[in-house]
């Protein structure tokens, strides 16, 4: 078949269908459905996947995080509770034992609110360190400075802002120099973080960072550290990983053939999870829109069965004249495809709008993409030739003589 004869059948595909515009628009609505569902859903998990790969980034694929509980556990959480808690002495230990590491800081954290003159901040996250913090965690400092060790030896009570907090308490006003009140106790804001945005929906610039001696003497030390140590780069993970667990076992005094009484965490841990989610989101995707595709395309074949019967003396009079059975076969195919392509273009439309309009009015990213595109235009023609082949193959069956008889 040629251009000019497919270009004839689709020229009578929509002739036919502008004649029945609104049975054409009810067979297209279950195409529509189906490719909105699947359009829509893919921009948003898109989107989602772009916004966790570039927060997820920031932890830092060399940077392991030594810690009292696992990320993710089918396990009972008591189990974990029980274990002893991870101490400043030991992430110290740790940091004298392990060669393959580039800086290991202790970090542990509390809750307090935070004053400056009549401005309060409330439940802001105060999180004690060490220099060393810095490089494991990519903290920068917009202005001023971070602490060094000598504050922290000397247990001086100064801090670090993040932009978040300067902006709650200080509005219009240079926070460097001037002393909050972190709690009951006045702190030096020496410095104040460069801004990194959420991560994991938790605002990283509404914290406090000051030096772990201070937090120690302050908040006491009945908590739970966390330890991050920072490979020297992702290609030696495995292997300081494992150096950090034989290291932890000695400092803890972990007997031989017992299981640790630690955690061992990394980035990699969290983008299993999220695949693992997102793998459930699109298998429910798959399932609705195909639900949606296969009654669109019931409702093809039924209204091109309804249009064979409805032009059986036409196709005698076509054949009559000189079509083959291939013309006739092609003509309602392409009017079927025309049918649900149609249904395709106004769902993938639609779901590109929906995407778009979820991404603004909620914190949920949308992102559209080529591929998505020509999924929801391949889905939607192979539903119409799939569902179009029978009828199509019954109207070029047909006998001329009888079909100039029928009534």
């Amino acid at each position: 078949m040629n251009l000019r004869e497919i270009a004839e059948s689709i020229r009578i595909a929509m002739g036919a269908l502008r004649m029945h515009k609104i049975r054409a628009a009810l067979t297209t609505l279950g195409i529509l459905i189906g490719v909105t569902t699947v359009i829509s859903l893919i921009s948003l998990i898109q989107g989602l996947n772009r916004s966790f790969t570039g927060q997820v980034a920031s932890l830092g694929s060399n940077v392991l995080y030594v810690e009292k509980f696992p990320w993710f556990s089918h396990e009972d959480w008591y189990k974990y509770r029980n274990r002893k808690d991870i101490t400043r002495q030991q992430a110290e230990a740790l940091a004298g034992m392990v060669i393959t590491a580039e800086h290991v800081a202790p970090v542990v954290y509390t809750r307090r609110p935070l004053k400056y003159q009549d401005a309060w901040a409330e439940a802001i996250l105060i999180r004690g360190t060490t220099p060393e913090y810095q490089e494991v965690a990519d903290v920068s400092v917009e202005y001023g400075r971070f602490f060094s060790q000598v504050d922290d030896q000397r247990r001086n009570q100064v801090c670090v802002l993040g932009i978040a907090v300067v902006e709650a308490l200080f509005k219009d006003v240079d926070p460097l120099h001037k002393r909050v009140r972190i709690g009951p106790y006045k702190f030096l804001v020496v410095g104040v973080k460069e801004k990194k945005g959420n991560l994991l929906g938790f605002n990283q610039d509404e914290d406090v960072i000051i030096p772990i001696r201070v937090f120690e003497k302050l908040f006491g030390t009945y908590r739970s550290l966390d330890i991050v140590v920072e490979a020297i780069n992702a290609e030696t993970m495995e292997e300081t990983s494992e150096e950090v667990r034989w290291a932890m076992r000695l400092i803890r005094k972990v007997p031989p053939g017992e299981p640790d009484d630690f955690s061992i965490n990394q980035q990699d841990m969290l983008t299993d999870m999220y695949q693992k989610v997102t793998g459930t989101i699109y298998l429910v995707m798959i399932g609705i829109g195909t639900i949606a595709l296969v009654v669109g395309g019931i409702g093809i074949m039924n209204i091109m069965l309804v249009s064979v019967t409805e032009r059986t003396r036409e196709i005698g009079i076509r054949k009559a004249l000189g079509a083959r059975s291939r013309n006739i076969l092609w003509q309602f195919l392409v009017e079927a495809v025309t049918l649900s392509s149609l249904g395709g273009v106004i769902g993938i439309l639609i779901g590109f709008s929906l995407g778009k309009l979820i991404a603004a009015v909620s914190p949920l990213p949308a992102a559209v993409s080529m591929w998505s595109v020509f999924l929801g235009l391949g889905f939607s023609s192979a539903v119409g030739i799939f569902f179009g082949l029978y009828p199509a193959a019954k109207a070029s069956r047909l006998d001329p003589i009888e079909a100039l008889r029928y009534e």
